[in-house]
């Protein structure tokens, strides 16, 4: 027991730093699964890959708490916060696509693309296009505030999420992100959409996961979540705050470097 929880703590630290830098956490599991093993089910592996992600959602809901909570309790003041709602609206409508696409086809893309290649050929492929996209980016931004984003731009941003649906390896942020600046968002701004957009795509998919596993878990199961869960969420906070920092003043291009690397060492060790 003692070894599955330190390997639970170990990817609950992969897991909050690739869920929000645009580096496929699939990409880590995979290297991370095939050279320190987990001792549990393959249910209960698929499972946990996708449930600690509730710990680096629970981050974003702290940390913009007062740009995502869209009541207000105080007297003289509109309960529902006009702006609040209509974003939230909006990242609803970017959802669709992907959740549409992956309710229906999610068990046929895992058994097409979740494997070691198809992981790399994601990897290096969006590496080339982040560093492609950033070197002929030289316009200024359009969208410089998330009250810029319009239902058009939500809509098309879902689009591009859903490549992520479809291919493992892709990056739910790095698609989110890509997508963003190519249609005139601007880094900050592409980063924390994509941060709001992970809510309801995380909360959603766990609680898939949790239905179609079951709820009967041993005591070593329930343990290994939640160290996983709380350990996703603690590093995700500083690693949020890192890349809203970074992107201020950086490009993406250092990261479709890592991605390229990480993909030919995909390659070449699996």
């Amino acid at each position: 027991m003692a070894t599955n929880v330190f390997l639970a703590f170990i990817v609950g630290i992969i897991e909050g730093i690739t869920e929000w830098l645009p580096i496929s956490s699939t990409g880590h599991m995979i290297l991370f699964q095939e050279f320190f093993p987990m001792k549990v089910s393959a249910s209960f592996w698929e499972m946990f890959l996708v449930v600690i992600q509730l710990g680096a959602v629970l981050s974003v809901v702290m940390i913009y708490f007062k740009k995502l909570f869209p009541f207000s309790l105080k007297k003289g003041e509109d309960f529902i916060k006009k702006d609040i709602f209509s974003l939230w609206i909006k990242i609803i409508v970017s959802c669709l696509p992907a959740a549409v696409i992956g309710i229906l086809f999610e068990d046929t893309f895992d058994r097409l693309f979740y494997n070691s290649r198809s992981v790399s050929i994601a990897l290096i492929v969006f590496g080339i296009l982040f560093i492609a996209v950033e070197m002929l980016n030289k316009k200024s931004a359009k969208i410089n505030s998330i009250s810029e984003i319009t239902y058009n731009t939500a809509i098309l941003i879902g689009i591009f999420q859903v490549l992520a649906a479809v291919f493992p390896g892709v990056s739910r942020s790095g698609a989110t992100i890509l997508g963003a600046i190519i249609i005139g968002v601007s880094r900050t701004v592409a980063a924390e959409y994509t941060f709001f957009l992970a809510v309801p795509v995380m909360a959603g998919a766990s609680l898939l996961k949790i239905v179609k596993f079951g709820f009967d878990f041993s005591l070593e199961e329930v343990v290994i979540l939640i160290v996983g869960m709380v350990t996703a969420f603690l590093v995700s906070v500083l690693a949020i705050k890192f890349l809203v920092g970074y992107v201020k003043k950086h490009d993406f291009k250092v990261f479709g470097i890592y991605r390229i690397i990480l993909g030919i060492l995909v390659l070449l060790l699996l």
